[in-house]
């Protein structure tokens, strides 16, 4: 694990696409802190997480409405309001939110009345008169793209909104959005447990200039070497419900963190470490958003920003990785169906 005199280090920047804003090489994804993996952090250790980040030199923090929902994104409007001309903030439209009052969502809804309408109250909850990167959080099959980018565009001439996102958005969609509006950012899974956007998706953004935002970078942490057959999780944990962590396949995957292990111990670097340093290293202008309520796994995530991989530890490591084979699907049927490729 990197030292304390690296700790202290300030992490590398990357740019957003060609012409979008500059951020920490790894960013934080804040969903967890209040919704999807067992209770929420108490608020006030969830305010000393985000203010560590930024003291560590992160500037990207990641949220949506959907998170809690609503509560996510207000706790980083509190959190950051003194320090907001240091960060960079990305958020979500694209749910249809319970208007019963509630928690959830009841469907998707990308029509250019709500996406003005959540923009209008993700500006409130985050104490802020613009929102530097916008994503569409998931395809809306009943909006064109084409309505859903021109109407974004609108919010960035208004000066609302500074870039525009996608996520979880296949080929033909991310071309579509990108000749009407161009798209800074795709915010999609990817990770050394999940590599299907290598086949279609990275060559187009590098195509495009666009820049690929994961998040699970760490598998949902199975990749930290913390999780096993025998875990069980919080009730509430969204983890409960996805068959790639059912016991079988845990169990099934392991090769691939006792592979992490044995490669991480020849640079010194914990799995995390070396399954996000093996992100940053596909491409310049990938971007992770690893998640965490703890201030020591905050710091061993940032450890992977500063550590070099040799080409010759990549290469092998990247040949051992294309011959194990991983079992599982990553989610659920009603989930998979919000994936659009």
């Amino acid at each position: 694990m990197c030292n304390a005199s690296a700790r202290r280090k300030k992490i590398q920047k990357r740019r957003l696409g060609n012409n979008g804003p500059e951020v920490s090489a790894i960013g934080l994804g804040c969903m967890g802190l209040s919704f999807a993996f067992g209770p929420a952090a108490e608020k006030s250790a969830a305010i000393r997480l985000i203010h560590r980040a930024v003291e560590l030199g992160v500037t990207f923090f990641d949220t949506a409405e959907v998170y809690g929902p609503y509560v996510n994104e207000e706790l980083l409007g509190e959190a950051l309001e003194s320090r907001r001309q240091q960060v960079v903030f990305g958020t979500k439209f694209g749910f249809a939110m319970n208007q019963d009052g509630s928690p959830g969502w009841s469907g998707l809804n990308s029509r250019p009345d709500n996406i003005r309408s959540v923009t209008e109250a993700s500006l409130r909850r985050l104490r802020t008169d613009h929102i530097d990167l916008l994503y569409q959080h998931r395809v809306d099959p009943e909006v064109p793209i084409e309505e859903v980018a021109g109407a974004v565009s609108e919010l960035i001439a208004e000066g609302k909104v500074g870039h525009f996102g996608l996520s979880e958005a296949g080929v033909d969609t991310i071309r579509r959005a990108h000749a009407v509006q161009p798209v800074a950012a795709l915010q999609s899974e990817y990770s050394m447990w999940w590599r299907e956007p290598e086949g279609e998706i990275i060559p187009v953004l590098e195509e495009l200039g666009i820049a690929l935002v994961p998040f699970s970078p760490l598998g949902r942490g199975f990749l930290t070497g913390k999780i096993d057959a025998t875990t069980e999780f919080a009730e509430g944990d969204i983890r409960t419900r996805l068959p790639r962590f059912a016991p079988e396949m845990l169990a099934a995957n392991q090769a691939l963190v006792d592979l992490l292990r044995r490669a991480g111990s020849d640079v010194n670097a914990t799995p995390a470490q070396l399954a996000l340093a093996w992100i940053l290293a596909q491409r310049p202008w990938i971007v992770p958003i690893p998640g965490t309520k703890r201030i020591e796994r905050l710091e061993e995530n940032l450890g992977a920003a500063r550590l070099e991989l040799p080409a010759e530890l990549l290469t092998e490591f990247s040949a051992a990785l294309d011959d194990i084979r991983i079992v599982g699907e990553r989610y659920p049927e009603v989930m998979q169906k919000l994936v659009n490729r």
